[in-house]
């Protein structure tokens, strides 16, 4: 559901990031700021410098280009710059590199070799730059975020990191449960008052709690966990043709069990939407999609989930339909540019859909 990114942006994540900000001005660096800040790093003589208004409106970005490559800078948003946890997505981010996985490389200060350069309060990355195409919905790209996923949880399967990583997930999550309970009241407030938004919020709250309840009946606690992506979409994903030539934005990494990262992933790039109020998209997935990204996530052998992990897909992917847009729209009445009560709809289509057809999206992932 997200909007997929055709260039290098590392917050492009769910709508819940930027939904406070609403209309407010995008922030911009001061020519002395560029100028003090681009001076810590050897990228070589300056020939252009763009502003590049992607990602959060917090968080300012531009892009360099010298005699050397084409750099983003980028300032983050102050509330996503505790030190400990933008260690935590370097670290991942170094070792990844390092392992060959397919990244935008971060580059370090010219001094200490730093990735993360906190200058007057604020703090400053500075990456390589890599110019993608937006995923195109075939199968074959499809397959590939698939594969792709699969190599990060091969590659992070033993990995340890000296920080500590942020915790919780769309499961079960505390957070839902408190959006859920805004929702009348906020869409009251937007909206005007009407009993339709209550019993919009109470079938919402319904199909949460059962949807984890049945995840945890299968074991979910006793799965084996370790680094996952935690934001696997389309939009953090760019392409070059139907291959993958990066895999963007580390900010919501954490340890948790690998099967959020598929069933998300599922949900992400075999969703359909449309033209038009949202309440109008198809409530079907695409099944030929949903196949392809799982056929390829477990070519690799080691990627293999167990029975039961494949049984609490479909519920895992009714909890992060609704995760993804009941925080925005219990704040802000809206979903991206979507009016929310329209995304609402459209919501409980397709996660009455997912509930309906839950034996067949299980078969569809059985060897």
């Amino acid at each position: 559901m997200n909007e997929a990114n055709c260039d290098h942006v590392s917050d492009a994540g769910i709508a819940a990031r930027d939904a406070q900000a609403g209309s407010a001005p995008r922030e911009t660096f001061s020519a002395f700021e560029l100028a003090t800040v681009l001076s810590h790093f050897d990228i070589g003589t300056i020939q252009t410098i763009k502003t590049y208004p992607r990602g959060s409106r917090k968080s300012p970005k531009v892009l360099c280009r010298t005699n050397t490559g084409r750099y983003l800078l980028k300032r983050r948003a102050e509330g996503k710059d505790d030190p400990f946890k933008v260690a935590f997505c370097h670290q991942l981010q170094l070792t990844l590199a390092d392992r060959h996985f397919p990244l935008p490389r971060l580059i370090g200060t010219r001094q200490a070799n730093n990735s993360m350069l906190q200058l007057n309060d604020a703090t400053y990355e500075l990456f390589e730059y890599i110019r993608g195409e937006p995923y195109d919905t075939s199968p074959d790209a499809t397959a590939d975020a698939g594969r792709v996923l699969a190599l990060f949880h091969k590659l992070l399967v033993d990995y340890e990191s000296p920080y500590r990583p942020s915790e919780g997930s769309y499961h079960g999550s505390r957070a839902v449960a408190k959006a859920v309970d805004r929702l009348p009241e906020a869409m009251d407030r937007i909206f005007g008052p009407s009993r339709d938004h209550g019993e919009m919020a109470s079938w919402i709250k319904h199909r949460y709690d059962a949807s984890r309840q049945r995840v945890a009946e299968l074991g979910f606690d006793q799965w084996p966990s370790q680094v996952i992506h935690s934001d696997w979409h389309p939009g953090n994903i760019l392409f070059h043709g139907s291959r993958v030539v990066a895999v963007i934005d580390y900010d919501a990494s954490r340890i948790q069990q690998r099967v959020l990262d598929v069933a998300n992933g599922l949900l992400q790039f075999s969703i359909v939407g449309g033209v038009g109020p949202a309440s109008k998209w198809p409530e079907g997935l695409d099944l030929v999609r949903y196949r392809c990204f799982f056929r390829a996530y477990e070519d690799n052998e080691s990627a293999a989930l167990s029975r039961a992990e494949l049984q609490a897909i479909p519920h895992l992917m009714i909890e992060a339909l609704i995760t993804e847009c009941v925080i925005p729209i219990a704040v802000a009445g809206s979903f991206g540019r979507s009016d929310g009560r329209q995304f609402l709809a459209m919501v409980r289509k397709k996660a009455s859909w997912i509930d309906r057809h839950e034996a067949v999206l299980a078969a569809a992932l059985e060897p």
